[in-house]
């Protein structure tokens, strides 16, 4: 199963739809892309989601720490209640994060060889041409 199924399958395309469109687009207005982002742009903004996806990954961890001592309290449903949301507000954004970076690094690959084919064209436009 590739990434792009298993994302499917919990349900991440749901989860980009709602952040775009609810109030949760404005919590990081670096990410937030407005107009047709230039490809020198690409690698500053693949930059800012690394960031973002490392962060919204410590936060996970650093709450299922908490989730674990409810457990070992016995607060099985308040540990099953963070843990839920938790998997919302962190692992989820982490996910459409690394799937947003595979996008990126497509589109990358694809402007590369686009200007490489463009390069290849136009010397050999100018050899026949001497």
């Amino acid at each position: 199963m590739t990434n792009e199924n298993i994302n499917r399958y919990i349900g991440i395309e749901l989860f980009k739809w709602i952040t775009i469109h609810s109030f949760f687009r404005y919590f990081n207005p670096k990410l937030s892309v407005k107009k047709k982002i230039r490809p020198t742009e690409l690698p500053e903004l693949r930059n800012e989601m690394t960031i973002a996806e490392i962060s919204h990954l410590i936060a996970f961890f650093f709450v299922n720490v908490f989730v674990l001592i409810k457990l070992i309290g016995g607060a099985y449903l308040f540990a099953l209640v963070i843990l839920l949301v938790n998997i919302v507000m962190n692992l989820y954004p982490t996910l459409l994060q690394q799937q947003n970076k595979r996008r990126i690094d497509k589109y990358g690959t694809m402007l590369a060889a686009r200007e490489a084919h463009r390069i290849r064209t136009l010397s050999s436009v100018r050899a026949t041409a001497q």
